[in-house]
């Protein structure tokens, strides 16, 4: 009876598995969607005006609504599967700063999500625990993974409610010149951002206004004692750095984070990146362990690093002016490319595709790059002006590497915003309205196609390129490993109405096959597809 049971058990862990995606999901072959917590969706307005935070800001520099329950309400309306999306990158979430400050360009809350003030709470702006932990279940029941954003380089700025923490935990100078590694990593960012010494090695005490905190919540026996259980377990110093450590991934161990965008990677020793990925792992597995029926597959815990000023070029070195860094071999898995803009802009479609193929099969095998069109913080954007949106979908969706899509680049959202100054411009409220107008449709319809087609297609992010034919352009994209066998067939800047495609023996003669753009079907005849539709894109998988 016992062994029937464990039988059954074991099927309907299975057939649960199996409903969660209907695609293979490979890491390297990722569509990620990244988005403003604040910014995105409102869904509970009872959290808008909350913690005080109400002087005047300058031009969207204060809080504005976005939430937890906002993404997972987009979540179960299908938005993200609509767009083919199998991550979600969304902002900070932990508790921010209470107070305000003014860099120049208006009073500025800390909406963004980068200025903690206590790692072990979420943000009330943003939501609860219970917000975030539906927030997972959720992404994971349709199949969507989460990548949790985390800073581990500073506190937030002090303000009149947020003092300074202990010299032994953080330094208020020198800046930071960026010159040297040094220069990069000992010393803070900009003024007044409180840099944590992750350096140290020194056992420390709890600041006190966090032990005063969490007494005045009724949570300070219980941190304690986690704390505690912790560095017993691991051994590892009560330092700075293995304080964030614990409570950055407590969000694995218990909400099944799938895997850490990392904000500020050279600004922190890439040892301490190297630890973090260890105790993500370990908590990663040990989640697992214990909630054996949500697993949605064998991977690993994920980090993703935002080394700024990485491009693709470098492979696996950052250059300092002093000496190089593989920041691959110390914890990730994969680095933001702030070079795709760039090749995108000159590049043909197959000088783009061929070079990102060459360095991710060799240098960079088994790990990869993210790609991005547009982002929080970039103020010069592949297309500010929203004049090359087809373009950007077309070339961010097709190029190997993984593709992260920011909130509004599938609805043009606009990133010229009249009195918003620096980046602020970048993050205005997603512009759902726009959904009602043909023309927002039309351009959210070209990214739901390719997009859609990418996540059930890992050969397209991850695979091996191939060019068929130079005129009509046409190429193969090819992933094949013990388990996981996939290809498709793509035309670009092809003629509207009939136009032929050579397969090049990808797919057999007589093979059915489905054009993913137009709906049609078509068959493999003497080594080449006609097909007769009105755009000037094609997409071939095998039906």
């Amino acid at each position: 009876m016992k062994h029937t049971l464990k039988i059954i058990v074991l099927l309907l862990t299975f057939l649960t598995i199996g409903c969660k995606s209907d695609a293979p999901f490979i890491w390297e072959g990722a569509n990620v969607y990244f988005m403003m917590t604040d910014r995105f969706n409102n869904g509970d307005p009872s959290n808008d005006k909350i913690l005080n935070r109400s002087k005047g800001t300058g031009k969207l520099r204060g809080f504005e609504g976005g939430d937890i329950k906002g993404i997972t309400q987009k979540i179960e309306e299908g938005y993200f599967r609509n767009l083919g999306i199998n991550v979600i990158w969304f902002t900070p979430v932990v508790e921010q700063i209470h107070g305000s400050v003014d860099e120049g360009t208006g009073n500025t809350y800390a909406f963004h999500g980068y200025w903690a003030k206590d790692w072990t709470k979420i943000d009330p702006n943003y939501g609860t625990e219970e917000d975030l932990k539906e927030l997972v279940e959720t992404a994971h029941d349709n199949g969507i993974r989460i990548l949790m954003d985390v800073v581990m380089n500073h506190t937030g700025p002090v303000t009149e409610k947020d003092p300074v923490w202990p010299d032994n935990w953080v330094r208020t100078s020198p800046k930071c010149d960026f010159q040297k590694y040094n220069t990069t990593v000992t010393c803070t960012l900009v003024e007044n951002l409180p840099d944590i010494k992750t350096e140290s090695n020194e056992v420390v005490e709890l600041p006190q206004t966090l032990i005063d905190k969490w007494k005045a919540e009724g949570r300070l026996e219980t941190e304690i004692a986690e704390l505690d259980v912790f560095f017993d377990k691991t051994g590892l110093k009560k330092s700075p750095k293995n304080y964030i450590i614990k409570w950055l991934t407590d969000y694995v161990r218990e909400l099944g984070i799938d895997g850490f965008r990392v904000d500020t990677v050279k600004h922190v020793e890439e040892g301490v990146w190297k630890v973090l990925s260890e105790q993500a792992k370990l908590a990663f597995a040990e989640w697992k362990s214990n909630n054996w029926l949500k697993v949605l597959d064998d991977n690993e815990f994920y980090m993703l690093g935002e080394l700024y000023g990485y491009e693709i070029d470098k492979e696996r070195y950052y250059s300092f002016e002093d000496q190089k860094v593989d920041y691959f071999a110390n914890g990730f898995d994969n680095l933001i490319n702030f070079q795709f803009k760039y090749d995108a802009r000159q590049g043909d479609y197959e000088e783009l595709f061929n070079k990102y193929t060459q360095i991710l099969n060799s240098s960079l095998k088994s790990k990869s790059v993210m790609n991005y069109v547009t982002s929080h913080d970039d103020g010069q954007p592949f297309d500010k002006e929203r004049k090359r949106t087809y373009e950007s979908a077309t070339k961010l969706l097709l190029t190997p590497g993984i593709s992260q899509v920011y909130y509004g680049d599938e609805t043009a959202r606009s990133l010229i915003i009249e009195g918003a100054k620096g980046d602020a411009t970048l993050r205005s409220f997603m512009n759902w309205d726009d959904l009602e107008t043909e023309e927002t449709k039309s351009l959210l319809e070209h990214w739901q196609k390719l997009g859609t087609f990418r996540r059930d297609h890992p050969s397209i992010g991850a695979g091996k390129h191939s060019m068929i034919s130079k005129s009509p352009y046409v190429f193969a994209r090819s992933y094949d490993d013990e388990k996981i066998m996939d290809k498709v067939v793509i035309g670009l800047d092809l003629p509207k109405g009939i136009k032929t495609l050579k397969i090049d023996s990808v797919f057999e003669e007589g093979t059915t096959l489905t054009d993913r753009y137009s709906g049609i079907e078509v068959s493999v005849t003497n080594n080449e597809v006609i097909i007769d539709s009105e755009y000037g894109i094609v997409l071939l998988e095998k039906s």
